[in-house]
């Protein structure tokens, strides 16, 4: 949470009490493929909620954020490595897929 308030503070959180893992909501304009793919070429898994749902609709784009096995120090790091890509922005904009 602290590391998502410092690198993407508009993005929101939910499903915490889950246990091992949280629902991301993304701010526009990101994309849930658009933010897949950046963080995937920067070695950083993420996984989109379309995926869980029975139309597999990307829209609201949100993100299945896992932790169950994850140190803090990871999760610090990967947050860092894609805070602008869940900001929406990449260079100043965000990829449209």
């Amino acid at each position: 949470m602290d590391a998502l308030a410092h690198h993407a503070p508009d993005v929101a959180l939910t499903g915490l009490a889950a246990g091992f893992h949280a629902v991301a909501h993304l701010p526009e304009p990101a994309t849930e493929q658009g933010v897949i793919t950046g963080a995937h070429k920067r070695s950083v898994g993420l996984y989109g909620m379309s995926a869980q749902r029975s139309t597999n609709a990307a829209v609201p784009a949100q993100l299945l954020l896992g932790f169950g096995n994850l140190g803090e120090r990871a999760i610090q790091a990967g947050i860092a490595a894609v805070g602008d890509l869940l900001q929406g922005r990449r260079n100043g904009t965000a990829p449209r897929f």
